[in-house]
């Protein structure tokens, strides 16, 4: 059995409204197929207790959408760069057809 198996038992527990109890979140393993160690089960369950996950989820996603802020202004950054270089291929061009034209 994965950590992440046991995380994600109880994430489905809490987003369908159950009690996260270590019978609950052993038949959530049973019924994905996956073994479930008793061990790991009440180490889960207590580490949960008293833990809001709600908040606990919130806190985590921030990160990701503060990082996404960045990113898109680089996007920006990039456009701006491949305008000016677009318009001053122009003006070379323009430049060029003045001494020939």
């Amino acid at each position: 059995m994965k950590k992440i198996e046991l995380i994600y038992s109880a994430l489905l527990l809490h987003s369908s409204g159950q009690k996260i109890t270590e019978e609950n979140v052993s038949k959530v393993l049973a019924a994905a197929g996956a073994g479930a160690d008793t061990a790991k089960v009440k180490a889960l369950v207590a580490a949960l207790d008293g833990v809001n996950i709600d908040e606990a989820i919130a806190k985590a996603a921030m990160p990701v959408a503060v990082a996404a802020a960045p990113a898109a202004q680089a996007e920006k950054k990039e456009e701006k760069k491949e305008e000016d270089a677009a318009k001053k291929a122009e003006s070379a061009a323009e430049g060029l057809g003045a001494l020939f034209g």
